[in-house]
């Protein structure tokens, strides 16, 4: 099991956090009428264990769902500000909601995991919040939770509880992954947008002792060259001016359980970074991609590439990057939407 002061600190890099907040719903009273009440908001009823999702920005429409199925955030432990933060306390800016989240949630969320946490996985933590006006009129509670933060900060949909999913930071093949103004790993997007990297296929690693960086090549070289030629039917990725190349796992995330890294095609980076190509390598006269179940449609850790074979150990989360594990130094995100009446 891994213990909490070896990761206390990853938690503080790992806040995500969208900080989001949340309206409250209302619904006409039984029999109709023209007038209607506040219900309870299902976000403000949630408890560790339960999952949310949501599609508007205002998360107008966030309900608890199934956490077998999609959604947006696992509550892993619910926290009362009130002691800290009485009747009058400003609002907190995003710099004092993370210390909030760090301080609140990071043990929390440990301890919802077992104990096991990847600190360069899929999973991030942070909390959602009352939103500014229900703050004012003295909300504070706060729900602690679990969400997937892609690399250029976009949150992207979980599937399965993350008490028993596998952390490792691998997507489902037939994802391409954007790029940011900073020439690094962007979140997914269209194939036929610019993006830095097509996912071909992921590989489980070895069972047992932690594999050296050289072994992890070793292995991940063989399987990549034989996974990509399967995927793309024999492509001739040198005329595209393209390499195949994959990710490596770090002992933290083998501790935690991370054994599976992505293999991948992408082109070879210049002195400016990653560099963006367009289409697809996928052989279209192959059957469908059959995706896992659940879906691996998860954030990937990318270092800047300097060398070959490309590959991201996933080894150092960028400084200035507190919101992400991915080399793309996004700040974090900040949703704070009113409460609608």
């Amino acid at each position: 099991m891994v213990m909490l002061g070896a990761f206390s600190g990853a938690f503080g890099l790992l806040l995500v956090s969208a900080f989001t907040s949340v309206v409250p719903a209302v619904v006409a009273p039984p029999g109709g009428g023209a007038t209607t009440s506040t219900t309870v908001n299902p976000a403000y009823a949630a408890q560790p264990g339960n999952c949310l999702d949501w599609t508007k920005k205002d998360l107008a429409d966030i309900n608890q769902v199934d956490c077998a199925k999609q959604h947006l955030f696992e509550v892993t432990g619910v926290v009362d500000l009130g002691p800290r933060y009485p009747s009058g306390a400003p609002y907190p800016d995003d710099a004092t909601w993370a210390k909030i989240s760090e301080e609140n949630c990071a043990k929390t969320s440990l301890d919802y995991l077992g104990g096991k946490f990847d600190p360069f996985g899929k999973y991030t933590v942070g909390p959602l919040n009352p939103g500014e006006g229900n703050w004012k009129e003295g909300q504070r509670t706060v729900r602690c939770g679990l969400q997937v933060a892609g690399p250029g900060g976009g949150l992207l949909r979980a599937f399965g509880t993350a008490k028993t999913q596998d952390q490792s930071d691998v997507y489902d093949p037939g994802v391409c992954l954007g790029v940011t103004d900073a020439k690094s790993v962007g979140d997914p997007i269209e194939c036929s947008k610019p993006h830095t990297f097509e996912i071909v296929g992921v590989v489980a690693l070895p069972a047992g002792d932690f594999p050296s960086p050289e072994k992890q090549d070793e292995t991940m070289a063989a399987e990549c060259a034989r996974i990509s030629t399967e995927y793309s039917g024999t492509a001739d990725f040198k005329a595209r001016n393209l390499i195949v190349t994959w990710d490596t796992r770090v002992a933290e995330s083998w501790a935690a359980g991370s054994h599976k890294a992505n293999c991948k095609v992408g082109a070879p980076p210049n002195d400016a970074g990653l560099v963006a190509w367009e289409g697809s390598v996928r052989n279209p006269d192959a059957p469908p991609l059959t995706t896992a179940n659940p879906p691996q449609t998860t954030a990937v850790s990318q270092a800047e590439a300097t060398g070959a074979p490309l590959h991201s150990s996933s080894a150092k989360p960028s400084s200035n990057a507190p919101s992400s594990t991915s080399g793309s130094s996004v700040a974090p995100t900040t949703t704070t939407v009113e409460p609608t009446r």
